[in-house]
């Protein structure tokens, strides 16, 4: 066996490990189907809300804004929470942060987790 041949048949084998290693690390997550039952999604939206009513006792502004917007019209309440949140991009974005669960759990199982009010200003709010 020549070199060439050696040097071949070194790479052939290492293409077909890494391969089969690539492969191997795709397959469970290709192939495992999300949890979508009901005590899963309770429990996403219940430790995010947890985790944001945490995050919001840290940051009264952005809680006042949020708190007033139930008693306020749609439109003002956008508004007063797009300016606040534009005034104050990392609090927008450590927020966003901590509620992403919720999308990924709603896009995951195809299924919407939070009441149709609260849902559209989620998606809002998200949307940026």
């Amino acid at each position: 066996m020549t070199l060439s041949h050696t040097r071949i048949r070194r790479a052939t084998s290492t293409a077909g490990v890494l391969g089969f290693i690539t492969a191997t690390a795709l397959l469970p997550t290709a192939s495992a189907a999300p949890d979508c039952s009901r005590e899963r999604l309770s429990d996403t939206v219940g430790s995010t809300t947890i985790a944001a009513r945490g995050y919001l006792d840290n940051h009264p502004g952005a809680r006042a804004v949020l708190d007033a917007a139930p008693d306020q019209p749609r439109a003002q309440a956008a508004a007063n929470i797009r300016a606040y949140f534009t005034a104050n991009p990392a609090e927008y974005h450590e927020l966003r942060g901590i509620l992403a669960p919720i999308g990924a759990a709603q896009r995951e199982c195809n299924v919407t987790v939070l009441p149709p009010g609260l849902a559209s200003a989620y998606d809002e709010f998200m949307a940026g």
